[in-house]
């Protein structure tokens, strides 16, 4: 089992914009599968590659109960978003302790391919929407945080820093 770090907003590693893969091979289902026990260790139901500073087009997310159902996203993309619009406390691996409400799409259909380059895809509602669009926002170099007011952002960094500087 390998757990790989994670890493904390504000890290500018988290601003990168993740590269498409293009080679399906035991090395990209390596990652897949770190990245799989990393999240379930974490207890997150999603995670992106931009998180564990792997600059690629690869997410990892389970939102089923029982967290028995990985399902491995490359190079995802969103075909399809509804015009209704939803709102949700979303938290994230990489900004621990924050939770604030984001709108978004209410649901959306993503088409990627698994880690040997089959295509597939799958339509998202409720909790599975939201964290699919949160993952490729990471891939895009983007955080929920982004989307609240400048004065939340700078009272998370501030927050976040005095944590660090606790050792919490």
């Amino acid at each position: 089992m390998a757990l790989l770090p994670i890493l904390r907003y504000p890290d500018p590693r988290l601003k990168k914009v993740a590269s498409p893969v293009t080679q399906f091979d035991d090395q990209l289902a390596k990652l897949a599968k770190d990245m799989g026990e990393t999240m379930y260790e974490a207890v997150g139901v999603g995670l992106a590659a931009t998180q564990v500073d792997v600059h690629k087009r690869v997410i990892v997310m389970d939102v089923s109960e029982n967290k028995d159902e990985l399902i491995v996203f490359v190079n995802p993309e969103i075909i399809q978003a509804s015009e209704e619009h939803k709102v949700y406390e979303e938290g994230c691996l990489s900004v621990p302790g924050i939770y604030d409400k984001v709108d978004r799409p209410a649901s959306v259909r993503v088409r990627a391919q698994n880690v040997k380059g089959e295509f597939f895809e799958l339509d998202c509602d409720e909790l599975m929407a939201v964290c699919i669009q949160h993952e490729i926002d990471h891939l895009n170099g983007k955080v929920f945080v982004e989307y609240l007011s400048q004065l939340k952002q700078t009272r998370i960094k501030t927050k976040l820093k005095k944590h660090e500087r606790e050792g919490a």
